[in-house]
């Protein structure tokens, strides 16, 4: 069984910043989402602690949210950047408007889900689908992961089996997790 979490809110995501691999830290809204994901959390795993490990992407917003809930959950944390975000290279930190201007037509012919894989020096699709199908071969009992917006819609669409465009228009919020467990998932919110 795997419980998949996202960060809670960053400065950057308020922005329209697509992070990447950089960084930003969590907004007061952030850090009660945060809260509130290690509150369900708690109430998910009563009784069943002991069994859970937890993974973590080692980027500062990710962190962040697993220091949240360990203050509720006594969980053992490991980094593994199999669970980091994306990266869109040289784009990482940018917004698309800023994108545009300074490699005028790179975005040309994508919209609000594919525009990620057409930076020159980015991650591709298929790499990413790589390093999340390598996460979940080395998965050995129940984890509490914790990731990313774009990347945890890539797991998830690994773990269904989904197409790319499925998985791209999967939904990633701040403020709930996702139960996969015997090829099932479930959104969990309170």
């Amino acid at each position: 069984m795997i419980y998949l979490l996202r960060h809670g809110e960053t400065v950057w995501n308020t922005l329209g910043r697509f992070q990447g691999q950089k960084d930003s830290p969590l907004t007061t809204q952030g850090i009660e989402q945060a809260d509130f994901v290690a509150e369900v959390l708690h109430r998910e795993l009563a009784g069943d602690l002991r069994s859970f490990e937890m993974q973590v992407s080692p980027l500062g917003r990710t962190r962040e949210t697993a220091c949240r809930v360990q203050r509720l959950l006594p969980l053992v944390s490991t980094e593994d950047a199999r669970l980091m975000e994306v990266t869109v290279g040289s784009w990482d930190g940018m917004t698309k408007f800023e994108i545009d201007a300074e490699y005028p037509g790179a975005l040309q012919g994508s919209d609000i889900f594919n525009w990620y894989f057409k930076s020159p020096d980015g991650e591709s699709f298929e790499d990413a689908c790589d390093r999340a199908k390598a996460w979940f071969t080395m998965v050995q009992r129940p984890t509490v992961a914790i990731s990313h917006g774009l990347f945890g819609r890539i797991m998830r669409g690994v773990y269904a089996g989904l197409s790319k465009r499925e998985m791209l228009e999967l939904p990633v919020p701040q403020d709930g997790l996702y139960r996969l467990h015997e090829g099932e998932i479930s959104y969990i919110d309170g």
